[in-house]
């Protein structure tokens, strides 16, 4: 009896952790059966699909085993054996890579973070899509209520999206534990609506067997080839169950896909393709038809919901695919503002924020409907799924993680099918498909450009500093340098050179603390460092004299505090207590200067200044009190 009542617990709280997962995972994914039949056979598609029973057979079933195929294979099933510390998304993928191993050729490894680096910028692409495209497709539905009030679609949906992103400061931590329970009920409306509409035109079913897909693929080549570029919008959304793993685990996620998404999204389609078997017409808008008349205006309302808690899932990814970015130095450092005390990984980037709702409601009024979106959609998510596979399949083989028979013929399948997707997609440049393309690398080369002006920065900032250890023993034989009372704290890139903050303070006043901390940030390629791993304290090769160095290691995934690390000190490890009540601490501020140095260029080098300009306050990102900072600049020619 007891034991039972010892297993209660935890399984309601794993039964929470399911319920979580489908408003935070599944919102994109789960918000795709509202346009993607649609939009298969829209008539005013560049390349439509006839409406005949044989090709509505045949795409339901090609969607349905597109599904199985990329989401549940190479997702659920394979990439999520591939973690980096429970952590998943493309950016764990990085990280990985640049773990160094034997097995590491540096030239594929070159190209393979590149690679990655291009997949996390198509990433922001679609992170600019899915609000527009998934909110419009919610209010759409009000056309079908009452076509008088199209007009009113695309105020509406620019009214939704600039509240979505006015709220993004207050955190989504009160609005968040609605999520789940309100994406359970749009699953089981999605259930109820599918069942509904396979009881018209029961023969749907038959789409369940791959023939259909294989015979319309193939059957059908010309026609199928340019569908794709539409069957891949039942798949956005894949890339949030991997990257949203450290979050909610392994486990939950692939139980809320397997015994609720994937029964739930299969009905809808299956249904959709029934009503359209059964009323050739209702083609037009598959998804709201299914609803009884008053059902309809409900069902826009819930949609519109559930597509809000779409987009809210997809602009968390975003902050957090740019924070990480940014600790990894492939962007400046931002401004990141946490949400949530209790909760992990809730954050709010101001810069990005704004950037992607003036990029959102850009497209709104530009594009004006989700069908013309449609079209611009696929091709960032087929770019990051075929990024993700290639990423997954080479540490999978390189890591020893899967064996070599799994890894081989998985990898030439789901591989020839991703690209075959991103083919498909190219068919669109001219129809919209250039827009994500356009943001990706533009991205692409914001984080390119600033990781190499970065390590030329870095180069000449460490001649100029010089090496610590040797500026540490001048400094102990200096008897005009006075000794003052008090604890200072330098901070520095590394152990290995002088803070030019230090050099200065020394030369400029000729004099130093009776306790010296020179302390370095260091970010690891992995997502958190244990609180025991997170300090490593060196005496510069003389105890006594009151100087250490102190490295503070951090994950990609944390937000660095000096001051409470610095605090888990004790006396014997710094030669006396420190007094960090009272510390002032000292910043080096570096201010670019573009000039004729080689390794940019000069179009590249005035971009990286460009881009320094964001970067956001040293003191605030590292926690220091403004009131004790003191900030020594210098400059550094590019």
């Amino acid at each position: 009896m007891s034991t039972e009542h010892a297993a209660r617990p935890a399984d309601v709280a794993r039964a929470a952790i399911v319920v979580g997962a489908l408003g935070v995972v599944f919102g994109d994914i789960g918000t795709s059966p509202i346009y993607a039949l649609q939009t298969l056979f829209n008539p005013n598609d560049p390349h439509p699909v006839p409406v005949t029973d044989a090709n509505v057979l045949g795409v339901v079933s090609l969607v349905f085993w597109s599904v199985m195929l990329i989401v549940t294979v190479t997702y659920v099933v394979l990439a999520m054996r591939v973690d980096n510390d429970g952590e998943g998304g493309i950016m764990a993928l990085i990280a990985l890579l640049r773990r160094p191993t034997a097995r590491n050729g540096k030239r594929i490894l070159g190209v393979l973070t590149a690679l990655g680096v291009l997949g996390a910028a198509l990433f922001l692409g679609d992170s600019m899509i899915t609000p527009a495209i998934s909110v419009l497709s919610a209010v759409e539905g009000l056309e079908v209520v009452k076509p008088s009030l199209a007009e009113g679609v695309v105020p509406i949906t620019a009214v939704i999206i600039f509240a979505l992103f006015l709220g993004q400061r207050f955190g989504t931590a009160a609005v968040g534990r609605l999520f789940g329970p309100v994406m359970l009920i749009w699953f089981a409306a999605l259930a109820v609506l599918g069942i509904g509409g396979i009881t018209r035109e029961p023969r749907i079913l038959e789409a369940l067997s791959p023939t259909y897909a294989v015979e319309f693929l193939f059957g059908h080549f010309e026609l199928a080839f340019f569908a794709l570029a539409a069957v891949v919008l039942s798949l956005t959304g894949a890339e949030a169950l991997y990257a949203d793993m450290g979050h909610f685990g392994r486990k939950p996620i692939r139980i809320a896909w397997i015994f609720i998404v994937l029964p739930s999204v299969t009905l809808i389609y299956l249904g959709q393709g029934a009503l359209i078997l059964h009323d050739p017409s209702a083609s037009r808008a598959p998804f709201f038809l299914l609803a009884p008349g008053g059902a309809q205006l409900p069902l826009v309302l819930l949609a519109t919901f559930a597509t809000v808690i779409a987009s809210q899932s997809v602009i968390t990814g975003a902050y957090s695919v740019t924070a990480q970015a940014a600790q990894l130095g492939f962007l400046p450092r931002l401004r990141v503002l946490h949400t949530s005390r209790e909760t992990y990984g809730q954050i709010y980037i101001p810069w990005i924020n704004w950037l992607l709702a003036v990029s959102v409601l850009t497209l709104v009024f530009a594009f004006r409907s989700s069908a013309s979106l449609a079209y611009a959609y696929g091709m960032a998510v087929t770019g990051t799924i075929a990024i993700t596979t290639l990423l997954f399949f080479y540490i999978a083989h390189r890591d020893d993680r899967l064996p070599s028979w799994v890894v081989w013929p998985s990898a030439v399948v789901l591989l020839a099918v991703d690209l075959l997707f991103f083919a498909a997609n190219l068919t669109k440049l001219i129809h919209g498909a250039w827009l994500p393309l356009l943001i990706g690398i533009t991205a692409f080369t914001v984080m390119t450009t600033w990781q190499r002006g970065r390590a030329l920065v870095t180069e000449r900032r460490d001649a100029m500093e010089g090496p610590l250890r040797e500026f540490v023993i001048g400094l102990r034989h200096r008897r005009e340098i006075g000794v003052v009372d008090g604890t200072a704290v330098f901070l520095s890139r590394s152990d290995a050179t002088a803070p030019l903050a230090l050099r200065a303070n020394v030369d400029a006043n000729h004099v130093r603390h009776e306790f010296v901390v020179v302390a370095s940030v260091q970010v690891e390629t992995v997502p958190r460092v244990a609180d025991d791993d997170r300090l490593t304290i060196d005496d510069l090769g003389d105890r006594g004299d009151g100087i250490c160095h102190v490295a503070i290691r951090y994950g990609y995934a944390e937000t660095p505090d000096v001051p409470t690390a610095l605090a888990a000190l004790t006396p014997e490890q710094t030669e006396g207590r420190l007094d960090l009540e009272n510390a002032t601490y000292f910043l080096s501020k570096i201010t670019l200067r573009q000039g004729k140095a080689p390794g940019l260029a000069r179009w590249r080098k005035r971009l990286f200044v460009a881009t320094s300009h964001i970067t956001s306050d040293a003191a605030e990102h590292f926690g220091l009190p403004s009131d004790r900072t003191v900030i020594l600049g210098s400059h550094v020619v590019v």
